[in-house]
């Protein structure tokens, strides 16, 4: 069945506040067993939408979603899946969110425009160490733009997202058999935080076909257990055919403390201009945020990283290390394992090389190379590098970097250098 926004009193003149009558149609929807509520002919400005179970929201070519430019219409709301005091920002404001919900998708030819310019300012030339803009401090925000948590078999096909906030575009949080497929997300380079698709303690997630640009890191795979009741494993994400801009990372799996993430894959993929191609950091961020994961001590598991397959990959103009696996030396930052890491016919381009640093209590083990070439440029395609984001953190031009790693192996791999 199809539920038009308009036959629920929808203006799309992109000006009048239509929450509640595009969730009256959701909500309809759902009660009859679901079907597709359809936007279609024109520009509908709301606040946050609850989907439900059994509901496929589509924005037609001719149609466009507006995130409301009023924070206020993106209230804290209850949840069933996660503890919202836990989550990061501490908020779980958003544009769109599902709540333990079953088939459910957001499909169409259309635009999600999250009204980003809005919620950031621009810093004045002397203040800017890395990004151009940030977001309001001395008020609430949106940190995300969609936000699907204990969700299983989603489908998010087609759309295209632009002017994303200082916030996450999608956030996938312990949800299971989801797929993204021709996504254009299109952000700002200069806005800080505004990622791509994170994928969180999720599990047979596919991410294909799709272009992505953004001011921070394009796809993430972490394992932040701390807001929901159990540690969960992130695994079977597959990642193939994108092409990715980033002034962070193109690809970033784990950070400080995270759980399990393991048997993961990426191919076919595109970096142009971005600050780090894959980066596995594990930084020290200080006693606040060392909680996120559970576990017997205070909260706290080891990251263990494994079984991470990346081939046939394309990073050209790379501002920083086109491969960064770095764990923090404070025991603060803990760490079981990062191992079997495999990198296949990866070609760079850029002033920085790969770095591979280990710890002495937790070497790196069976790191490959194979058929691989990374070229050193003078860095010269960079004359305003400071401003490229991310960059500011990568410590100035890197050389190839290895400490503390077993089973490094180099086959048919050429480093070339200035």
């Amino acid at each position: 069945m199809i539920f038009d926004v308009k036959n629920y009193g929808a203006i799309g003149d992109g000006k009048t506040l239509n929450t509640v009558a595009i969730q009256k149609a959701i909500d309809d929807c759902a009660k009859q067993g679901g079907g597709r509520v359809l936007l279609e002919n024109g520009t509908f400005m709301t606040g946050t939408l609850f989907l439900h179970s059994n509901v496929d929201l589509h924005i037609e070519a001719n149609a466009v979603l507006l995130g409301s430019p009023d924070c206020a219409d993106y209230p804290e709301h209850e949840t069933k899946h996660v503890d919202s005091a836990l989550l990061p920002r501490w908020r779980n404001a958003c544009l769109i969110y599902a709540d333990e919900c079953e088939n459910i998708a957001l499909t169409g030819m259309g635009t999600i425009d999250c009204n980003g310019t809005h919620f950031v300012r621009e810093l004045p030339p002397e203040e800017v160490k890395s990004w151009k803009y940030v977001r309001f401090f001395d008020r609430p925000t949106p940190p995300r733009c969609v936000f699907f948590t204990g969700c299983k078999n989603v489908k998010i096909e087609d759309i295209t997202m632009v002017n994303q906030p200082a916030g996450w575009s999608y956030w996938i949080h312990d949800c299971d058999y989801v797929t993204c497929d021709k996504l254009k997300i299109n952000a700002s380079v200069d806005y800080p935080n505004n990622d791509g698709i994170h994928i969180n303690s999720s599990r047979n997630v596919t991410v294909s076909n799709c272009s992505i640009t953004c001011g921070d890191d394009c796809l993430i795979i972490r394992a932040n257990n701390v807001s929901l009741k159990e540690n969960k494993v992130c695994e079977r994400v597959v990642i193939t055919n994108c092409n990715l801009t980033s002034y962070s990372a193109g690809i970033r799996i784990g950070w400080m403390n995270d759980g399990v993430i393991r048997n993961c894959s990426v191919s076919n993929v595109v970096m142009t201009d971005c600050t780090t191609g894959v980066n596995i950091t594990l930084p020290y961020l200080g006693e606040i945020n060392q909680v996120t994961t559970r576990g017997s001590d205070q909260g706290r598991e080891a990251t263990l990283i494994e079984n991470m397959s990346f081939n046939n990959i394309i990073m050209d103009k790379q501002c920083g290390s086109p491969i960064k696996i770095v764990i923090s030396e404070d025991e603060g930052t803990r760490c079981e394992a990062i191992r079997n890491i495999y990198f296949n016919n990866i070609h760079s381009r850029g002033p920085s090389l790969p770095q591979l640093s280990g710890r002495k209590d937790c070497h790196f083990k069976n790191i490959w190379f194979t058929d691989c070439s990374f070229e050193c440029t003078d860095g010269s395609e960079f004359p305003n590098r400071k401003m490229h984001g991310a960059s500011s953190q990568n410590g100035g031009i890197n050389p190839f970097t290895v400490r503390y790693v077993d089973g490094l192996r180099l086959n048919n791999t050429e480093i070339s250098t200035l």
